[in-house]
């Protein structure tokens, strides 16, 4: 997307330009000064070197008396080992060395800008810092080097690490390296990065760009480029219906088809809270009222996807085995950036984010969230430390309840004591992300996989799962056992099946989620819902149906545990000691326990696995089961022994849908229109039915194939009256029976249409 001239899109920023008239907090006019001067932009490092690198606690104080020496310390053997040569500038980092490199020179920079290292403001340090930095820009980071395998490095990893290095030792980088460095960044960060809103120019990294453009403007005050780095932020702070970006529902994409709040979203919520830290009070604050979409999405995209301080891998893309316990880092870099980010919010939205923060930080028992603070990250320490001193702040526990995250095909229950997620792959969203060789098996996750935690399990994704798991039997899914090639299909996450039906109604307490599943590189296809209720999630498959010449399974559940595991075959029901219990009312599930490892054979983890072999080459198979996580031996058995507790209405490739008498519930996933139960549907759609016995009920309806003009639903329930309607219902007929009739439904996302009555 082109914004037009420069000057132009200086103007659609929320920031004003320097010389132009802009509207005071009085709500007057005031003029900016013409070129504010180098004051201004000393200010801005000051304010960056607090932000960044470290503020607001006690240099003699531990534990930070004992992390900043240790900087130091390291910061001076640095320094004693560089050796400058034409292939590197530590003998053990050869060049091009994009990481490893740049960040030690950061790490001295810090060292050398922060207060108790025992070489804060050592000339020496500073000088080595600079002769650094220059060293690798005249060797690797040259203007006019080409730009050689990942644009990444060259365009925001390399480049920031290097800038925020030479913004913090100032001066001692000279007047002609720093023209220099300043040129080779211009080179592979021209301004036109900016003045497109497209390619990889977008979320995330376009947030990343303006950063690199802020440094930028920060090591030569230049007011110009300052004015771009905050006016090319405003495109991110719009939601967006395709593509990378948040959308109004909360799903965040990044790749096109990726939902990754956990690492690219992250990345994202940082660096908009530190440009508004940074820039507060400066020339170049940022005042796009646009801003408050940032503030909403913590509330709808990130915190439904962190579960007692973890960020939930389904919203991770690739970098779900890049380490164990990844999942515990990702949801404290989330907290540290709500934290920050709330420091320029509007107080209620702060408040509530603190006691949220406080509240993960104390169940994270997996990772204790100060102590792994105190080890990389003494601004969020010295924040989360002092929001865990204050008795004022209460720590809130998570909201039960659902939240579908239709756009990016992924879904969140949480029940008292327990909390899943969902992940299934759609026309939009791909069945699995791997690039730079990672995450090279991770084929089948967009094929229903279903991640749950009850108390006292926040490490059970986290300790070397991904790394040990049997990758053609994650947990939830139905797939093919054809063997795939590691990386198989496209890479960033360009492995989009062709199904529309994906998503659900939730009505936030209850709902019912489908996935049309068309396997990963394969010719099965299947029809899958799920319904989550209090304590269990009912769990339908039917339709399924593959030609690949092998074996195909559901799988029910893979637990990585050495708990004991039980199972009853004649009663229908197992369970898995000290996790939960399933109830099998129609079919005998196979079972394993194995002892299995990662590549290296260096780690070892024991594994529970239940699945149900659907045979070769099956025509139209079925299935259902009942997830209870938590629940007890004796709670399994009595589940089991109450077939009428859920009654499955349907379980076709037509439609499926079940009622649960004691909620007064009933959910039907419509694949094609037809009647199941009391429920009737014109058009493809999902249809949720709650009477809470106040005389009241709601009925919830949504489109999750974003494609219909026009529905009818009718409800073979006597209403006396409509309370309340959504905006797109067009009509609504009460009586023997009750008639509803939707507007376009297609420009939706797949949201969920709400409509209460009174029954007669």
């Amino acid at each position: 997307m082109s914004w037009g001239s420069r000057r132009a899109f200086l103007r659609l920023g929320g920031v004003a330009v320097a010389g132009t008239l802009v509207l005071g907090a009085d709500g007057r006019l005031v003029r900016l000064r013409e070129h504010p001067g180098d004051e201004a932009f000393a200010g801005l490092r000051r304010t960056w070197r607090d932000v960044t690198a470290g503020a607001g606690f006690d240099p003699e104080a531990e534990p930070y008396r004992t992390r900043l020496v240790r900087l130091g310390r390291k910061a001076a053997r640095h320094r004693d080992a560089m050796a400058p040569t034409d292939g590197s500038l530590w003998p053990d980092q050869a060049f091009p060395s994009f990481v490893t490199t740049p960040a030690r020179l950061r790490s001295m920079a810090r060292a050398y800008a922060l207060p108790g290292t025992g070489v804060t403001g050592d000339a020496g340090l500073a000088e080595a810092v600079a002769v650094g930095v220059d060293h690798y820009r005249r060797r690797v980071y040259a203007q006019g080097a080409a730009q050689t395998g990942n644009w990444w490095h060259w365009q925001i990893g390399v480049p920031r690490a290097l800038l925020d290095a030479a913004v913090l030792v100032g001066p001692h980088l000279t007047e002609a390296r720093s023209r220099a460095l300043r040129d080779a960044v211009d080179h592979f960060v021209p301004e036109r990065r900016l003045t497109d809103y497209g390619g990889t120019s977008t979320g995330a990294n376009r947030v990343d760009l303006c950063t690199v453009m802020l440094l930028r403007a920060m090591l030569r005050s230049d007011p110009d480029r300052a004015a771009l780095a905050v006016s090319a932020l405003s495109p991110v702070l719009r939601h967006v219906t395709e593509g990378d970006g948040f959308h109004r529902d909360g799903s965040f994409v990044q790749h096109t088809f990726v939902p990754y709040q956990g690492t690219y979203g992250a990345s994202l919520l940082n660096g908009v809270a530190t440009l508004l830290a940074v820039l507060r009070g400066s020339p170049w604050e940022i005042t796009d009222p646009n801003i408050r979409i940032i503030h909403e999405m913590v509330d709808r995209s990130f915190a439904p996807v962190v579960h007692d301080g973890l960020c939930m891998d389904l919203v991770s893309g690739r970098a779900v085995g890049r380490r164990p316990y990844g999942d515990h880092d990702r949801g404290r870099a989330i907290a540290a950036a709500i934290l920050l980010l709330g420091e320029s919010a509007p107080a209620a939205d702060r408040d509530r984010w603190r006691g949220m923060v406080k509240g993960w930080a104390l169940r994270d028992t997996a990772r204790p969230m100060l102590a792994e603070a105190e080890r990389d990250d003494l601004a969020f320490h010295a924040r989360l430390a002092t929001l865990m001193d204050d008795e004022t702040v209460p720590a809130l526990d998570e909201p039960a309840g659902h939240r579908l995250l239709a756009a990016s095909a992924r879904a969140v229950h949480r029940g008292p004591g327990w909390c899943a997620g969902l992940s299934m792959a759609s026309w939009r969203i791909g069945h699995y992300e791997h690039g730079n060789g990672e995450n090279l098996r991770g084929w089948h996750t967009g094929s229903g996989m279903l991640t749950w935690w009850a108390e006292g399990h926040g490490a059970q994704y986290s300790d070397s799962f991904w790394q040990t798991v049997d990758p053609y039997r994650l947990p939830g899914t139905t797939v093919s056992t054809r063997r795939l090639a590691d990386g198989e299909g496209e890479g960033w996450g360009d492995t989009c099946p062709p199904g529309r039906w994906v998503g659900g109604a939730s009505d936030g307490v209850y709902a019912t989620i489908g996935q049309h599943l068309y396997g990963f590189a394969s010719t099965l296809e299947a029809f899958k819902t799920w319904l989550f209720l209090d304590d269990a999630v009912v769990c339908l498959g039917a339709g399924i149906t593959c030609a690949d010449g092998v074996p195909v399974e559901t799988v029910v559940d893979n637990r990585r545990t050495s708990g004991a595991l039980t199972v009853d075959p004649e009663a229908g029901w197992a369970h898995i000691a000290g996790h939960g219990g399933y109830v099998l009312p129609c079919s005998r599930p196979r079972t394993l326990r194995e002892e299995r490892s990662d590549a290296s054979g260096s780690v070892r983890r024991s594994y529970a696995t239940l699945w149900l072999d659907h045979g070769v080459d099956p025509r139209g198979e079925s299935y259902v089961y009942l997830l209870m996580p938590g629940a007890s031996p004796s709670a399994t058995r009595a589940r089991a022994a109450d077939p009428g507790w859920a009654r499955v209405l349907a379980n076709t490739a037509l439609q499926q849908g079940v009622h649960v008498p004691s909620l007064g519930l009933t959910a039907v996933n419509f694949w094609t229109p037809g009647t199941v139960g009391p429920l009737t549907a014109s058009a493809p759609c999902a249809v949720l039915v709650r009477e809470p016995g106040d005389g009241t009920a709601t009925l919830t309806v949504s489109d999750p194939r974003c494609d219909l003009d026009a529905l009818t639903v009718t409800w073979d329930r006597p209403v006396a009256e409509v309370l309340r309607t959504p905006r797109l219902l067009k009509a609504a007929t009460p009586g023997p029976r009750l008639t509803l009739s939707f507007g376009r439904l297609a420009g939706e996302e797949g949201a969920s249409q709400t409509v209460t009555v009174r029954l007669t």
